[in-house]
């Protein structure tokens, strides 16, 4: 029988990027972006997630990412009907900007999945090698199908990477488009060095303070992460560092367990 290697296969640039165990630092970075937003950060409130189980969002959109990478077709279609069917009920007025979030809304589905695209691309530009244009737009064309699978509309997604991360960007300059909310500051604080699984332990406050200073810097204003040279230096330095010792790791230690 003919094996079924899901929707990319391991020739596919979607496999070759969502392999590397840096991922989890995108995933990171991803997360604060995402909590920025008052509309998805309303989304997060109504579901309790991060006072219920803080490690449980960051997990699942990691989760939902590798479904869709590694697994069956048919395992991919079921991670991405089940998040369907919980953001039927994610909708609402949000108490502090006043407007209305829905996780299936348009915009507020592509804002969640251009984040966690252009942050794991930069980690593993830092940490494993750079990419050519061509290698990121199509990364960005394969990527595109796992936001149909979230019911993103083609239509709407910017045509390559670097115009989906400039579409970031540009919305995160409107007027009180970004916002520091109580789920913004609860997701600094599990970012910071909240509860996380005690394998991760060791190595998270390297994660961590990378995903802070490696914010574009509208976001750190957000989050008042002040920059300075030393710390540019420093994760300029941390990041270099891994990316020259990254081969000489096992695979335990440099693809993540769907990969292996």
């Amino acid at each position: 029988m003919k094996p079924d290697i899901g929707y990319f296969g391991p020739n596919s640039m979607m496999w070759k990027v969502n392999k590397e165990i840096t991922v989890l630092f995108g995933g990171a970075r991803a997360l604060l972006m995402h909590a920025a937003h008052p509309l998805i950060a309303a989304g997060a409130r109504q579901t309790s997630f991060y006072q219920r189980d803080p490690w449980k969002r960051l997990i699942r959109t990691l989760a939902l990412q590798n479904s869709v990478t590694f697994g069956t077709k048919e395992e991919a279609d079921e991670s991405a009907n089940r998040i369907n069917k919980l953001h039927e009920v994610i909708k609402g007025r949000d108490v502090i900007s006043g407007g209305y979030y829905d996780a299936l809304d348009q915009e507020q589905l592509l804002w969640v999945h251009a984040c966690l695209q252009i942050s794991s691309i930069f980690f593993y530009e830092k940490t494993v090698k750079k990419l050519t244009e061509d290698e990121k737009n199509l990364y960005h064309k394969e990527n595109i199908l796992s936001a149909k699978l979230v019911l993103i509309d083609a239509s709407i997604m910017p045509k390559t990477h670097e115009e989906l991360k400039k579409w970031v960007i540009s919305k995160s300059r409107e007027k009180n488009y970004l916002m520091y909310t109580d789920v913004a500051n609860d997701v600094y604080e599990i970012i910071k060095g909240g509860p996380v699984r005690i394998h991760i332990k060791p190595i998270w406050p390297f994660i961590a303070f990378t995903a802070f200073n490696t914010l574009p810097k509208e976001f750190k204003e957000i989050y008042d992460i002040k920059e300075s040279l030393i710390k540019n230096i420093l994760v300029n330095i941390n990041l270099t560092l891994l990316k020259i010792t990254r081969p000489l790791l096992p695979p335990f230690f440099r693809l993540i367990a769907p990969a292996r």
